[in-house]
């Protein structure tokens, strides 16, 4: 799969928002810290991938309740779903200046309660032409999710027969609706209720 860089201008992929807030001085002393083990961009990317997928469990596999969107609190307080996760990455990486979007999939629920989108990111690291994805949500029985520039190594592969599909979109910024029931949710239960099935434009927000 081709992905698009929706924003021509590279710069807008290490730009910092309210969401992706990588100049908060936790966000800074995170990546000084797994900089410090590293020090060079590969291997920083590898090990921000791997503290976000390892050190910050997902809400729904921990049971916690709290829900949380900018990449600060993500780090404050050790939790958030995939979209959180996401945005908490992306923060470590373009605070070391690696061009990091935000990109999704249509996934179906196992349980037949209907379509989620799930949330990715995707880095472009020096020397690179090519973005490559990584899924930070966190692995558990059955979802094996790896740092990978290669070979894609994420938790969920799509399957198209059930209707699943990769969102090629590479994106600066938290899609709206992403964004929208992140900050609106009182709780993950109530953020269930507010996810949207479907990144497809005039499609029905839940």
């Amino acid at each position: 799969m081709e992905l698009i860089q929706l924003n021509p201008d590279i710069k807008a992929y290490v730009a910092a928002d309210e969401a992706i807030d990588h100049q908060h001085p936790l966000v800074r002393d995170t990546s000084a810290a797994l900089w410090a083990g590293t020090g060079d961009a590969y291997s920083y990317a590898e090990a921000a991938f791997d503290f976000v997928r390892d050190a910050i469990p997902h809400s729904a596999d921990s049971g916690d309740l709290r829900v949380t969107w900018r990449a600060s609190d993500v780090l404050a307080h050790r939790t958030g779903i995939c979209y959180a996760k996401s945005i908490a990455l992306a923060a470590l990486l373009r605070h070391r200046g690696l061009p990091t979007a935000l990109c999704y999939q249509r996934l179906t629920e196992d349980d037949g309660s209907g379509p989620v989108v799930h949330g990715l990111v995707a880095l472009r690291l020096p020397g690179r032409t090519r973005w490559a994805r990584q899924d930070p949500r966190g692995n558990a029985p059955g979802l094996d999710a790896r740092f990978s520039l290669t070979e894609e190594r994420l938790a969920f592969p799509v399957r198209p027969h059930l209707g699943e599909a990769d969102y090629p979109e590479l994106h600066a910024t938290a899609p709206a609706p992403v964004l929208t029931a992140l900050r609106q949710a009182t709780d993950r239960t109530h953020l269930r209720r507010l996810l949207p099935a479907s990144l497809d434009r005039g499609a029905a927000v839940t």
